[in-house]
């Protein structure tokens, strides 16, 4: 026996059970350590919750309450009854009012039937714990149970309240804030606009629609692109040009909506007296919209955005980001009833606020964005972004910012720190990132107290992102803006597609993890997140790990294919970047033989997948057994599958996806294996609904069929 078992021996029996115990002890930790720091956390919440409120710190300070209670109803916003998640009844809820220096206590009710839900106060500087987010800055609330937020107000503006559980945003959980100066006594009429997309699908449903890759919302819109279509837009080099960069078609909305509203409606009429002055408070609440606003009077006199007073400016046409806040002064006119209209940026509809009474008179929108314009539209983009352009008028602008100046001066830090995020994305897939990282993958960002930190935005997708961070406000840096002191201070920012934004930002409002992520809330939940931690000086930091608000993100799709010569099926289970893939193929004659496949794909980046599983096959020189290989997507959006088999069997497969027109679409489908030698098949499909299709073709093994193909 070695020296070191016979030293194991001699152990009493005593010192022998204290490392049994030691190493139990160990093992318990090790295998429950994700618990510890869910407990960790819980205790770190305990302690915060049990820390002086607001009003205990600030007893001087007049104490402003209210109760928002969320509950299921079923309601018409969009011409169907569906179930709305209302805030005190509807949608958007109450329009909450305070005065800067009163404390704000405001009890949540949650009488959800199963689910938790969270309320965040955006663009509010809260402290850390009341800043909303789910167990990322404070405790979920539970269905059936509630919880008092309670913090000093210490600014004045357009703000507003949302759900950051799931999406309970895009099911109506959302409001307006106003707060008014600390001094001011003005009696000007004020009006609030919240602008909103609704959809009556349930947008968890809309999410799974797009992560399957599916067409639908585009051609619910009249936006998918085709061969056709490219060659009567004359527009059919570049068609193929962008096919073989593989650069997807630009859709500037992922979401064919139902109705677009402004306070819940359809259509607004805003109440004042002739050749009174109104100041509207919009805010852009839409999950994902931007919208364009235009004036039948003229050009709106905007005197404020993401709360913060600027030099007024006279816009002709805007475009407002989701969260962004703006405000304008408006006059009421003498006589007629005259347009205020906002737009959807791609087109897809539009809701009105009208002003005045008599005869209408309509705005005029923005032209409908070219179907096939990709190139026209990034130029437009790049001439906007220079500087010795910016103050002419576009069709289709982008943000004013280069005509926003702050109304106040900001100090600027003597030095900062930079930091470059990468917005990515597969609108394939359906993933969003910054970095390609995964939200479970990405490492907060740790930041000091009182740390100046210039983050450079760099949107590398064809999308735009309204980037939009928890806690602070920043303000953009135009390295040839000769006044960066008065450059505008925002909350949210657009990034538009293939551009980069830079902003700047203190770290000076309270130590924790703050929230970094894109608010258009599919990219969201589909994990474009990252997590900001403020430590001490020194570094001091939370007792548990950052966390970064990933949403659910566990879908399961599939579809079935039956004609007159073959059957065909496929069901997918993806959580993040893992699938759980099963396809089967069978002829419909006996002695056709079948081919079925149990398989887990790896999602790498936007090319390549690994993936591994086990065939059975009874075709052909097929054999039964274990698989391994890699998919890839070549040039032209082709798809291609290498696999070797543990039974010899070599096999290599090339697919490619064509859409002729905007309902039939192609299949061309190319096999070659070791032992199962050459197969084809072709497959043309007609679009009917969003599950069906009429599907007819030919196939080298089982032969030419026709049938249905449905999508669930």
């Amino acid at each position: 026996m070695s020296r070191k078992g016979q030293n194991l021996l001699s152990l009493g029996s005593a010192e022998s059970s204290r490392v049994r115990a030691v190493m139990l002890l160990l093992f318990i930790f090790w295998g429950q350590l994700s618990s510890a720091c869910e407990l960790c956390r819980k205790y770190y919440f305990d302690a915060m919750e049990s820390a002086p409120k607001a009003s205990q710190l600030h007893p001087e300070a007049r104490v402003v309450e209210y109760t928002l209670t969320i509950e299921e109803q079923t309601q018409d916003l969009a011409g169907k009854p569906v179930e709305v998640l209302t805030v005190n009844g509807g949608t958007p809820g109450p329009v909450l009012h305070f005065r800067e220096g009163e404390v704000a206590r405001i009890k949540v009710v949650n009488r959800l039937r199963q689910e938790t839900t969270s309320m965040h106060w955006h663009g509010v500087l809260v402290p850390n714990l009341e800043d909303g987010v789910p167990l990322v800055t404070t405790p979920v609330i539970e269905a059936g149970k509630s919880r008092t937020f309670e913090f000093l107000i210490t600014q004045h503006g357009t703000y507003w309240y949302h759900s950051h559980t799931e999406h309970q945003e895009q099911r109506g959980v959302y409001g307006a804030i106003v707060i008014q100066p600390r001094e001011s006594q003005s009696e000007m009429r004020e009006e609030v606009l919240v602008l909103g997309d609704w959809t009556n699908e349930s947008p968890r449903e809309v999410q799974r629609t797009l992560l399957r890759g599916s067409d639908w919302y585009a051609y619910r819109k009249g936006t998918k692109q085709s061969l056709w279509g490219a060659y009567q837009a004359g527009k059919l080099s570049e068609y193929w040009d962008r096919q073989k960069s593989l650069v997807p078609p630009m859709d500037l909305s992922d979401i064919a909506y139902d109705a677009f509203l402004v306070n819940g409606k359809r259509e607004w009429l805003m109440v004042g007296r002739p050749g009174e002055t109104v100041r509207v408070r919009l805010v852009n609440a839409g999950a994902s919209t931007y919208f364009y606003l235009d004036q039948a009077l003229g050009p709106l006199k905007i005197v404020a955005a993401d709360g913060r007073e600027i030099v007024p400016v006279d816009i002709k046409r805007l475009l407002i980001a989701p969260a962004e806040t703006y405000d304008f002064l408006v006059k009421i006119p003498d006589t007629g009833q005259w347009e205020l209209r906002a737009t959807a940026q791609d087109g897809s509809g539009s809701v009105s606020a009208w002003m005045g009474q008599g005869a209408r008179h309509e705005a005029v929108p923005p032209p409908r964005p070219k179907l096939y314009g990709m190139s026209e539209y990034l130029t437009s983009i790049l001439d906007q972004l220079d500087s010795d352009t910016n103050r002419r008028e576009f069709a289709a602008p982008l943000s004013p910012y280069a005509k926003l100046r702050s109304a106040v001066s900001h100090p600027l830090p003597q030095s900062h720190r930079e930091i470059t995020l990468k917005l990515s994305g597969d609108m394939m897939r359906y993933e969003w990132s910054f970095d390609g990282l995964d939200p479970s993958e990405a490492e907060a960002i740790k930041v000091k107290e009182g740390e100046a930190v210039r983050i450079r935005l760099v949107n590398n997708t064809m999308m735009h992102h309204p980037i939009h961070f928890h806690g602070h406000f920043f303000w953009l840096v135009d390295s040839e803006d000769p006044h960066p002191e008065t450059a505008p201070l925002k909350h949210t920012v657009d990034v538009p597609p293939m551009s980069v934004r830079t902003i700047e930002f203190v770290a000076n409002e309270g130590r924790g993890d703050w929230l970094l992520h894109c608010h258009l809330l599919y990219h969201h939940t589909s994990g474009m997140a990252r997590t900001v931690r403020v430590t001490g000086p020194n570094g001091e930091a939370p007792p548990h790990p950052a966390t970064t608000h990933a949403m659910s993100r566990d879908y399961v799709w599939g579809e079935v294919a039956v004609t007159t010569a073959m059957a065909t099926g496929m069901v997918t289970y993806q959580s993040g970047r893992d699938n759980w893939n099963f396809k089967t193929m069978q002829g419909m004659h006996t002695g056709d033989g079948y081919e079925r496949e149990m398989s887990y794909q790896r999602y790498y980046d936007k090319r390549l997948s690994f993936i591994g599983g086990y065939r059975f096959d009874t075709m052909m020189g097929g054999t039964d057994g274990f698989f391994g290989g890699i998919q890839y997507h070549l040039p032209y959006f082709v798809d291609a599958e290498l696999t070797q088999q543990s039974g010899g069997e070599t096999r290599g497969v090339l697919f490619k996806n064509l859409p002729l027109t905007d309902r039939i679409s192609t299949n061309l489908m190319l096999k070659y294996g070791t032992n199962t030698r050459f197969s084809s098949s072709v497959n043309v499909d007609y679009l009917l609904t969003k599950e069906c299709s009429i599907t007819a073709g030919y196939s080298s093994e089982f032969g030419a069929g026709v049938g249905i193909l449905y999508r669930f």
